[in-house]
């Protein structure tokens, strides 16, 4: 059966023929070779006419829509291309290109939730991890009190000491837990106001002066004397910023090590640097430190402590504040990690003398 381009074509452009033919054969002086050169050249233009525009124009853009479909249908989407809408002289050529942006963006959404799916399971195992640590050991610590340890009161004290110890760890865990998903949701509000960053500093450097004696890591701070660092932020939440990042810097640094803490002030920002000398990063851990429950050594961060989640929560509240955390690792040298908060000029208010009322 004719129906394809050419067949068409060829029955178009024989009935055009025809229909010329017969037109021209209504003139009295048409002679009948003028007839038939009439008739071949209009099937020949006809026909080269037709064929050329079913064939570019319909059928080859058809051909193109069913097998994106086919491809669409059995999930093919590797080797589908991104094509801009564009002026054609085809409107099949515009359908394809729609169908085929999507497609493009089903794909996108299938790996956006393939990859949510990966992040759930990988959350659950870590989650699961950091519950079942202190649910078990504080279990192992009653348990063992029940079974008749209880009556050692010495012994009594210690176990009760580690089974508070054991909950206290898992009380810091869902607290952080609560407070990234409510920072990720949008329910902790910010309450900006005034501070002197450097003053906020001194008062963490002084609370971690303690833990860090004990592994005799000292803590300087670096400032210029009698400079302006007073920023616009949340207070609190920027105390948790510097608070986890100088703690950081103590528990994964050498015995011995030191910690330095520096302030540099620019024309509208001020940064902050907190540099160690301790163990680094690698490279290829360095993307992803900032999520949830990720450590550089599982093992010892385990045995140091920590929920895993506090360079998740800086991060958050970094950006809550429209900065962002940065960070530089050389291994066996040290880390800095650094930050940028918005620099207030100093208000100078003059005060009038009160003049004296006149008799």
């Amino acid at each position: 059966m004719l129906t394809g381009s050419r067949g068409i074509s060829l029955i178009l452009a024989i009935a055009i023929a025809v229909l010329v033919m017969a037109f021209l054969s209504l003139i009295p002086s048409s002679t009948s070779a003028a007839l038939w050169g009439t008739l071949i050249l209009s099937f020949s233009i006809s026909y080269l006419l037709i064929s050329i525009t079913l064939e570019f124009l319909v059928y080859r853009e058809i051909g193109n829509i069913y097998n994106l479909l086919e491809k669409i249908q059995k999930k093919d989407l590797s080797e589908i291309q991104d094509k801009s809408l564009r002026s054609s002289l085809s409107p099949l050529r515009k359908i394809n290109t729609v169908i085929n942006s999507y497609a493009l963006a089903r794909q996108r959404e299938i790996e956006t939730l393939q990859k949510n799916a990966e992040f759930r399971r990988e959350f659950i195992a870590d989650i699961s991890h950091e519950l079942k640590t202190p649910i078990f050991a504080t279990q192992g610590y009653i348990h063992t009190l029940l079974d008749g340890a209880i009556d050692d009161k010495q012994v009594r004290m210690k176990f009760l000491k580690k089974a508070a110890k054991s909950l206290d760890s898992l009380d810091h865990l869902v607290q952080d837990l609560l407070t990234l998903n409510q920072m990720e949701s949008g329910v902790i509000k910010f309450s900006f106001t005034e501070f002197d960053l450097k003053d906020l500093i001194q008062e963490v450097i002084e609370e971690l002066e303690h833990k860090a004696s004990k592994r005799e890591v000292t803590i300087k701070l670096e400032a210029e004397p009698g400079k302006n660092y007073t920023t616009l932020a949340d207070r609190q939440k920027i105390y948790r910023v510097c608070q986890n990042l100088i703690f950081n810097a103590v528990k994964y640094n050498h015995n011995g090590g030191e910690v330095i803490v520096g302030i540099k002030s620019s024309k509208n920002q001020i940064q902050v640097d907190v540099k160690d000398d301790g163990q680094g990063i690698p490279p290829e851990d360095l993307k992803r430190i900032f999520e949830r429950f990720y450590r550089v050594e599982k093992s010892r961060s385990k045995e140091k402590g920590g929920t895993g989640l506090g360079l998740a929560i800086v991060k958050h509240i970094l950006e809550g504040h429209k900065s962002k955390i940065s960070v530089s690792s050389t291994v066996g040298k040290g880390s800095i990690f650094s930050f940028q908060l918005p620099l207030e000029k100093e208000k100078k208010v003059q005060e009038k003398e009160p003049t004296e009322a006149k008799a």
